[in-house]
This record gives C-alpha cells, sequence and structure tokens, in this order.
C-alpha cells in the first residue's frame, strides 16, 4: 500500500518545533510517509519537501501581518495549488490560525482531510474561531486537557494528546541554588526581541551593579541569527540549545510571554514574564482576550504564581525590582518552583507526538482501505 503524501503547515518558531517533531513521530510509525512542510528551520531538516520558511517570517499581531499581505497571500495560493495538484493524505495545520485559516477551505474543498495539532486559543480570545474549525477540520489534537472539554461542548471533533513539551524537557533535577544565573529570553521573533531586549539588557545592568558575579545566559531562537541580538552587554553570553540543559540550571528567567513561560514551568524555574506589542495591537488585543492572565504557567494554575510585567509596566526598574524579590528570598523561589512543578503534572503523559501521529494515519489507512 502505498503512503500518500501529507502536508504540515506551522508558521511561528515553536509550531515549527511541535511540527518537525510531529513529522518525526509520523515516519517512526510509517516508514513510507512523504510529508511536505511550511514552517522554519526544523521542519526544514526532517522534511522531505520544505516549501516555504514562513517561522522566520514573524508575521503576527493584528497590524503587522497587513505590511506582508502580498507574502501571505501568494504563499496561500502556492498551497491552494499544491492541494489541488497534489492532492495529498491530509493536511495538518500546527497553531497559527490566522494563516490556517486562509488554507482550511482549500483542502475541504478538495476532499482533502484536515487535522489541527496544537490548537489556537479560543479560550482566550474571539471564541468564533471555534464555529470555523468545527467546518473545516476532521480531528483537533489539542495539548491542554481543558481545551478537550471545550471543543466536544462545541460539538467539535476533538482528543487530548497531551502536551508535546513533556517529551522534550525531562523532570528537573535538583538546582544547586545561589549560582547567580539569569536567563534572558525576549522571545522567538525579531519584533519581540526588538521590543524586549533593551529593556532586558537594561535590567541585568542595574541587576548587576549590586551583584558584580552576575552572569546572564540570552538563549537565542533558531529562527534569529546571532546579529539579532546585537552587542551583548558585559556578563552576558549568547546560547543556542535544544536539550534545555543550560536554561535547566538558571536561578530566574526573564522572559517574553509565550511557550518560553511554559518551558520554564515545566523545568521549575522561577521566572518574570514581560510582553510588549505596538500600541495599536494592544489595544486591540486588551478589547478581545478573555482571560486575567497571559503566562501559560499562570492560566494552567488559575492563579499568578509568577509576575507579568505587560506594555507599560514592562520596564527595566520593575524587572528589577521582581527579580530582587526572587534572587533576594530563596525561600519564595523554592515555593514558586515548586508551584510551577505541578503545572506539569497536569498536562498528561508523555508521547503527545505520537499519540497525534498515531490518530492521522490511523484516519489515512482507513480513508485508503475505502
Amino acid at each position: 500500500m502505498t503512503s500518500p503524501l501529507l502536508l504540515v503547515v506551522a508558521g511561528d518558531p515553536s509550531g515549527d518545533l511541535h511540527a518537525s517533531n510531529l513529522i518525526k513521530a509520523i515516519k517512526r510509525r510509517d516508514s513510507t510517509a512523504k510529508v511536505a512542510a511550511v514552517g522554519g528551520p526544523l521542519c526544514r531538516e526532517i522534511a522531505d519537501e520544505f516549501i516555504e520558511d514562513l517561522a522566520s517570517r514573524g508575521v503576527t499581531g493584528f497590524w503587522e501581518p497587513a505590511l506582508k499581505i502580498g507574502f501571505i497571500l501568494r504563499l496561500a495560493w502556492r498551497l491552494k495549488r499544491f492541494l489541488a495538484e497534489r492532492r495529498p493524505g491530509a493536511l495538518i495545520c500546527v497553531d497559527y490560525y490566522g494563516f490556517n485559516r486562509l488554507i482550511l477551505p482549500y483542502a475541504k474543498a478538495f476532499t482533502i482531510p484536515a487535522f489541527y495539532f496544537v490548537s489556537p486559543q479560543v479560550w482566550a480570545s474571539r471564541p468564533g474561531r471555534a464555529s470555523v474549525l468545527k467546518r473545516f477540520v476532521q480531528k483537533m489534537l489539542v495539548i491542554f486537557p481543558f481545551e478537550e472539554k471545550l471543543y466536544r461542548e462545541l460539538g467539535v471533533p476533538v482528543e487530548f494528546v497531551g502536551h508535546p513539551l513533556l517529551d522534550l524537557i525531562a523532570p528537573p533535577a535538583r538546582r544547586a541554588p545561589g549560582s547567580n544565573v539569569i536567563g534572558l529570553l525576549p522571545g522567538s521573533r525579531a519584533s519581540e526581541v526588538s521590543r524586549h531586549l533593551p529593556v532586558f539588557y537594561d535590567a541585568f545592568r542595574l541587576l548587576r551593579e549590586k551583584r558584580p558575579s552576575l552572569r546572564g545566559l540570552l538563549f537565542a531562537a533558531t529562527s534569529l541569527s546571532d546579529e539579532a541580538y546585537g552587542s551583548l552587554p558585559e556578563g552576558i553570553t549568547l546560547v543556542r540549545e535544544r536539550d534545555y540543559a543550560q536554561r535547566a540550571q538558571v536561578d530566574l528567567a526573564i522572559c517574553s510571554s509565550g511557550t518560553a513561560t511554559l518551558e520554564n514551568a515545566l523545568l521549575g524555574v522561577p521566572m518574570i514574564v514581560v510582553y510588549k506589542m505596538s500600541w495599536p495591537t494592544y489595544a486591540v488585543a486588551r478589547s478581545l482576550v478573555k482571560v486575567k492572565n497571559i503566562a501559560m504557567a499562570n492560566i494552567l494554575a488559575g492563579k499568578t504564581i509568577v509576575p507579568e510585567l505587560i506594555q507599560g509596566a514592562a520596564t527595566s526598574e520593575r524587572v528589577v525590582t521582581e527579580a530582587t524579590a526572587i534572587l533576594d528570598h530563596p525561600e519564595s523561589a523554592a515555593t514558586i518552583a515548586s508551584e510551577l512543578l505541578a503545572v506539569r503534572l497536569s498536562l498528561g503523559k508523555t508521547g503527545a507526538v505520537d499519540r497525534a501521529a498515531a490518530i492521522i494515519l490511523a484516519h489515512k489507512s482507513a480513508e485508503t482501505a475505502r
């Protein structure tokens, strides 16, 4: 039996990570499977056919995509032709709703089943997206347990597969306190880095004035070059890693809101969450977002475990105040670490990408047998 080509579409660095691991899982289960991908550097490494690096483009927000509308529409048209001419066995969308929303109707028009791995956050804003997904998606493969109940109540086919980060981040070993190392994670998109890095660098300088032995590890995104981070202040080292070994050893992380906050939670790393965006984007986001917190660790815990400094509050002085409260009080840091590790237990078992791959391939086999 010939295995059909599958099309995977991811659009940001975290989606690139999860999509690449899903592709690996599909190939482990079916050695004959061929996968074409839109994604980033990680998908490029593993896909049989790489169509476009969308993840490195940094197309996000409410107004920013308008600046790249020509590229977005051209890529959508390319994928429409791909679906029409190549007729893959399935379309697999990974997060990134804004773009995938354009592609899903094409798949339905050509009777190609569509799966969605890593749901858009319909529970945080724009719940109307769920009705769109109900029309176009064969099954939602969700990574947070509460999402399964939400989609099921809305009549959307859904299955909770667990969180893929559990396979990548082992339970942390006991950390030696007081190593005087701060992790800096300004984001995975160029726009996030340009907004956050000046605040992070200035906060680190201020903290180091009172702690001369303080060291900083700046964790670089796979989608960005070293040059994107500019001239590093004294005491900061640029780090590129995939195994989280160095991140697991930091005393405190100063990080952009996003996947990094959940990664830190799984490692039990206390953190300060910072996020800045353009003021027009912030105004729209504030009117749409319905949840109290933006850091996933806080959302999953149902309370504010780690501080969040958003927009006007995202200043180096506020970062220093929050960082000092953690660095100067080891007992407080230990409590935060313990509460973050409790979040890990709520995310199910390891094997998320394998379960997702099995569901997709089982459907493909059933369709082929008909």
